[in-house]
């Protein structure tokens, strides 16, 4: 019975996916490539200054909702860009540690693409509006208990922004913008008629790119065995060149991904005379591929043009299985959208308990906002 669905619920919150279960989560998330095995991997890593916790809604023994959350001391200045005062307020940390820092509980993976809330394929569309509004009532509650003051929700799509703007609005969260997703249909037959839609600049400039593809060894892997130590000092390069840092990833991500999701996840290794110069992990499902992390040497892998090599790799490997879309994430828009990508906007979605705070945090959330999307590669 699920009519009438927020009544006769049952709350339920765990702090191990497992006690839930693969069937019963993934119910709720068909069609998501990042399911119960990418989040168990998640949360086996290791990953510090985090915890997790899932929440779920329950009618007559089935799980008929459910969404990811963690808790964590957050950096507010985590999205500024690299500048005057981002670099300002790291000085000031240095003397007071606690400063601009609260701990948060948010719903939604900080590993993940976005913060989607699952249903159960027999909730009506109707019904999942209140649905969400219980499970985000329910998670302040949780908040609460757990001493978190600022609560959030990361990433929301925009068409469950849309959907569930009523709930955010009546629960006093304030929105502001997360970074977008990018992503390109496959519906070209091969790479030549997809260079084809491109501009006779960047068809130009991808065409002298690719000869680079003479000089480089690619290999995909599902086990990186003795290579892990090669692969995560080439992740720690990428991760502190990046403006935006928040969860610092483990070899046990790395290794858990494409243990937990056998079949459906692998890395691309990219070579130059025997030496590992970038990594790309991957996870997939039928019709969709999406780029998790792609790693690189800083200098040699700009030489030998590796971020686009492995552009092309990806596309061939979506023609070579059928897959319908290439889904490379967030970040470095501009040669996304230069190689035909779309954008999906994200919502990110904040409250502090106290109203005097939360009025500041609205002040100053233009300036939090990810809203510069001109990177342009690793």
């Amino acid at each position: 019975m699920i009519e009438g669905a927020p009544f006769g619920l049952q709350v339920r919150i765990e702090t191990s996916i497992r006690r839930i279960g693969r069937d019963a989560w993934d119910a709720c998330f068909a069609g998501e490539v990042e399911g119960y095995d990418c989040l168990l991997a998640i949360e086996e890593a290791g990953i510090e200054g985090f915890s997790w916790c899932y929440i779920t809604l329950v009618q007559d023994g089935r799980t008929i909702a459910a969404m990811p959350a963690f808790i964590t001391d957050y950096p507010l200045e985590t999205t500024l860009e690299d500048g005057a005062l981002r670099r300002f307020v790291q000085r000031v940390r240095r003397y007071f540690p606690g400063l601009l820092k609260l701990k948060l509980a948010c719903l939604g993976s900080p590993c993940t693409e976005t913060g989607t809330p699952g249903f159960h394929p027999d909730v009506r569309a109707e019904s999942r509006p209140a649905l969400f509004d219980r499970l985000l009532r329910e998670f302040q509650h949780y908040a609460g208990t757990r001493g978190c003051a600022l609560r959030g929700v990361k990433d929301v799509p925009q068409h469950h922004a849309l959907q569930f703007k009523a709930a955010f609005e009546q629960q006093g969260f304030a929105a502001m913008p997360g970074l977008p997703t990018a992503w390109l249909d496959i519906d070209f037959d091969t790479i030549d008629t997809y260079m084809n839609r491109l501009s006779s600049g960047t068809r130009k400039d991808m065409r002298r790119k690719l000869k680079s593809l003479a000089d480089i060894t690619v290999e995909t892997r599902t086990d990186l065995g003795d290579l892990l130590p090669r692969v995560m000092a080439l992740y720690q390069e990428t991760r502190e060149r990046s403006e935006w840092q928040f969860e610092a990833l483990t070899p046990d991500y790395f290794t858990g991904i494409l243990k937990s999701m056998k079949g459906r996840s692998f890395c691309t290794l990219y070579f130059a005379d025997n030496t590992l110069l970038a990594a790309n992990i991957l996870v997939h499902d039928d019709q969709t591929l999406i780029d998790k992390f792609f790693c690189m040497d800083s200098e040699l892998g700009r030489v030998h043009n590796l971020y686009f090599l492995s552009w092309f790799t990806n596309l061939r490997y979506c023609l070579e299985h059928g897959m319908r879309r290439y889904q490379s994430g967030q970040a470095y828009y501009e040669n996304k959208v230069r190689l035909g990508s779309q954008l999906t906007a994200n919502t990110m979605y904040f409250r502090h308990r106290n109203s005097v705070v939360q009025s500041l945090l609205r002040l100053v959330s233009p300036l939090l906002a990810s809203d510069d999307f001109t990177g342009k590669s690793p």
